[in-house]
């Protein structure tokens, strides 16, 4: 036993006892474009939304669409990691921490692009201090902050049992302060039984409520969309249709992690053609659903024959032609033939696959704003084009590429500070390994 954890920790740590100059020039990198984030925020601060592409008609942009794409990642993070989790799945133990950092980095992420679409945001205390439980807005915010505490919850009980083993580890090369770091964070904790069942009932009880949070949380914020009366959103398949796609999202983004963490540190062991193969069977079955319910969405629209819906149509196999063609088919049918046929299943195709299915949602959460803003019920009349259509400006461009830079410095800070893969789940499969070949001896 001793062995083989002293061989895992060895094998899991360098990232924590070293930082190599390619990581710090790739961390510099996005710095810098968190520093353009920064001085673009900067400026709409001063200047006001006059500097955005938002105009009377298009009051939303690329803000609402990073933040209803960054919830997506965090909810599907947290379905598949508590779903995993609480089915026991053997193969989940190398990429669970993935999906678990996955869920909380990108629930702090999301909601930070809601700030800046307030124009007064010395206001923005009174959705606390005076909410209105008629608004969905409301809904949502007490979602987001129930989501946050009981994510966060699950992703530290999940950090316990590898904070002790670093505290322990006396072949660990780092400094003091960071040892008593990680005996501070263990909690006391042993391994001795009654701990780990503590640890194990109160993670199981966390990923069943982090599951039924996250429909939950999803769904309100698809209500958002569906309880209005504008041409595109009023449907009441949003709800699950918005659930489908963060998971596809999400299980796009795990994939891409998976083959950027197993290079970048060498996890070829822990993380192998299997788990890209169980992972990517998980985006073919969750693509066919969403291509359904995709499917279902403009059918019906289209079918009713409703005046509003039906500009909206036309508008998206016009002027939104090619984006709609990537968004949904491109961006579905791809993952469906590279994971349904065999031969195909290689590691480099499945992560390609991810890279197109994950931008192709992204496409499609622009699709669900923009073309419908651009096609009010009461349009301005008499008015300069430029005004009733919406292009982001360079401001939003870099404030999306700062919150894009912000996700990837955050996972790369969390790797100084835990393995990417989780200790404690390694050596618990190897002990199981060894006991089955004793017991079969």
């Amino acid at each position: 036993m001793t062995n083989n954890l002293e061989k895992h920790i060895k094998a899991l740590t360098p990232e924590i006892e070293n930082t190599s100059k390619s990581w710090k020039l790739l961390f510099a990198v996005f710095l810098s474009f968190f520093a353009l984030g920064i001085f673009g925020l900067i400026t709409q601060i001063t200047k006001g939304h006059i500097v955005t592409g938002m105009r009377d008609n298009v009051v939303w942009g690329l803000y609402i669409v990073n933040f209803i794409f960054f919830m997506g990642l965090s909810y599907a993070g947290a379905l598949i990691s508590g779903v995993l989790h609480l089915f026991k799945a053997e193969w989940r133990k190398p990429i669970i921490r993935i999906t678990e950092l996955t869920t909380v980095i990108s629930l702090f992420i999301g909601p930070v692009f809601i700030l800046f679409c307030i124009g007064r945001l010395d206001r923005l205390g009174y959705l606390i201090l005076y909410p209105r439980i008629q608004s969905p807005i409301t809904w949502d915010v007490i979602a987001i902050s129930t989501d946050i505490v009981g994510c966060l919850i699950f992703l530290y009980l999940s950090f316990i049992q590898d904070f002790a083993k670093l505290r322990d580890f006396d072949g660990l090369k780092v400094s003091p302060s960071r040892k008593k770091i990680y005996k501070t964070l263990a909690l006391g904790y042993y391994d001795t039984p009654s701990q780990r069942h503590i640890i194990e009932f109160s993670k199981n009880v966390m990923a069943a409520m982090i599951i039924a949070i996250a429909i939950i949380v999803y769904s309100v914020l698809a209500w958002i969309f569906g309880v209005t009366l504008q041409p595109g959103w009023h449907s009441t398949i949003f709800g699950p249709y918005f659930v489908i796609a963060a998971v596809y999202s999400g299980t796009g983004v795990v994939i891409i992690l998976m083959w950027i963490f197993r290079k970048v540190y060498h996890l070829e062991e822990y993380i192998t053609k299997k788990h890209f193969i169980n992972v990517g069977v998980l985006l073919l079955v969750v693509a066919a659903f969403y291509g359904y319910f995709t499917f279902s969405d403009y059918l019906t629209k289209w079918y009713g024959s409703v005046r509003m819906d039906k500009i909206l149509i036309d508008k998206l196999f016009s002027d939104f032609y090619w984006l709609f063609i990537f968004s949904n088919y491109i961006g579905i049918i791809v993952p469906l033939i590279v994971v349904g046929f065999p031969r195909l299943r290689t590691i480099r195709n499945i992560s390609i696959a991810a890279v197109i299915a994950l931008l192709g949602l992204w496409v499609n959460r622009y699709l669900i704003v923009i073309p419908t803003l651009e096609t009010p019920y009461l349009p301005i009349q008499d008015i300069r084009p430029a005004w009733n259509l919406y292009k982001p400006t360079w401001v939003e461009l870099s404030l999306t590429g700062a919150g894009v830079s912000v996700f990837c410095m955050l996972f790369m800070l969390a790797s100084k500070i835990v393995p990417i893969v989780s200790i404690s789940e390694i050596v618990d499969e190897s002990e199981d390994t060894n006991d089955e070949i004793l017991l079969s001896e």
